[in-house]
């Protein structure tokens, strides 16, 4: 068995002599990437919200946090059963893939405080 993976091994070997090591290159920045303009998504569901950064940013973008805006720190489990109140980031500001979006939500049915 040694000998099979050691003749094995020297023709692999000898089959790349004088092959040139491959290159690696770094993919230009996308000219469509950030920065983009953070919409105004006060009043929509928190999955609304999430979907609407997600297809500005062309899924660059596909993380945003969100916390109980009644200070009750429930956990946001369905989305789309939750009322964004407040973003941290005002409409009309540039964001990037660096910049952290959290939306302050209640449930759909109670009102923002």
């Amino acid at each position: 068995m040694r000998v099979v993976v050691a003749a094995l091994t020297a023709v692999v070997l000898a089959g790349c002599e004088g092959v040139a090591p491959t290159e690696t290159t770094t993919s230009p920045p996308d000219p469509e990437a950030a920065p983009w303009t953070m919409p105004d998504v006060v009043g929509s569901t928190l999955q609304e919200a999430q979907d609407e950064i997600q297809r500005l940013t062309g899924g660059q973008l596909l993380v945003t946090d969100s916390h109980d805006a009644t200070g009750q720190d429930r956990a946001q489990v369905l989305d789309g059963d939750w009322i964004v109140c407040t973003q941290n980031v005002a409409p009309g500001t540039r964001i990037t893939t660096d910049t952290r979006i959290d939306f302050g939500a209640v449930k759909a049915e109670e009102t923002c405080p």
